[in-house]
């Protein structure tokens, strides 16, 4: 095992649950590396570091993640450049290379996937979908609440329910499987009623007024009940390029179970 120092953290989803706890663990020097799926879906663009798919960097806060190959030649010439490699590596053929110290699956797929406790020393999961003790270490709470950014030591987390603090939003979702088209953009400001994207040439409204916080790409392939965008009252386009609280405590949770499982006296 490496010196806390070195440690090497691999995360699986560059969305916003996965940016926002790559953002806190580069920012306490962890060498962080990102693994995404070839089109990624993140609806909070603004926050996503999965955006670099798409444009090879893509900058949250002061830090930014770029897209790279999947060799540690080009991984460590990115973390020298003091940046987040992010790769397009959906059966995770990097983990070998790199031999992660702490593997987070923060893909929110809700469901079982093919991460398994033998990944990593230490293996996290967040949110619903995995069971601690059994096929990850540890799982960090993901339901909005009291229990949010708790780490359950076994069993699973609390089943997804609605976030109150998305009450005042409005989530717009995909009623059927097709293609979403959309000329707006993350910040855009929009009144009730105006039209926001189409689906199979369905025409979309906006239920509220306010900024555009969240939004697929334009021409997006999507399946039934995805989200497509997301309306926020509050019109404050600076908010749409900032990690959310509920977040934020997410990221905490996962850097207190690496500290409490690994900062021990032979790692520090």
């Amino acid at each position: 095992m490496r010196k806390l120092s070195e440690l090497i953290v691999l995360v699986r989803g560059g969305g916003e649950v996965g940016s926002a706890i790559a953002y806190r663990l580069s920012r306490c020097h962890f060498r962080v590396c990102i693994t995404e799926i070839a089109s990624p879906l993140a609806i909070s663009r603004g926050v996503s570091f999965s955006e670099a798919v798409y444009d090879t960097t893509k900058m949250v806060g002061e830090l930014t993640a770029e897209r790279t190959l999947p060799s540690l030649e080009h991984i460590y010439r990115v973390w020298r450049a003091g940046k987040i490699p992010i790769i397009v590596d959906p059966e995770l053929k990097v983990k070998p290379l790199i031999k992660p110290d702490v593997l987070i699956n923060a893909m929110m797929l809700k469901r079982q996937t093919n991460t398994r406790i033998t990944d990593a020393p230490l293996v996290i999961g967040i949110g619903p979908g995995f069971t601690a003790g059994s096929d990850v270490h540890l799982v960090i709470e993901s339901q909005f609440g009291i229990n949010l950014g708790d780490i359950v030591f076994e069993g699973e987390s609390e089943k997804t329910a609605e976030n109150p603090e998305l009450m005042e939003e409005a989530l717009i979702l995909a009623e059927d499987a097709g293609v979403f088209i959309t000329d707006k953009n993350i910040g855009d400001s929009v009144q009730a009623g105006d039209i926001i994207g189409s689906l199979n040439e369905a025409a979309l409204q906006a239920p509220i007024a306010g900024v555009v916080r969240g939004i697929l790409r334009n021409e997006s392939k999507v399946l039934a009940n995805i989200s497509l965008a997301e309306i926020d009252p509050v019109n404050d386009k600076t908010a749409c390029f900032m990690i959310r609280n509920n977040m934020k405590i997410v990221s905490a949770g996962v850097l207190e179970a690496i500290l409490m499982t690994l900062n021990t006296a032979e790692m520090s």
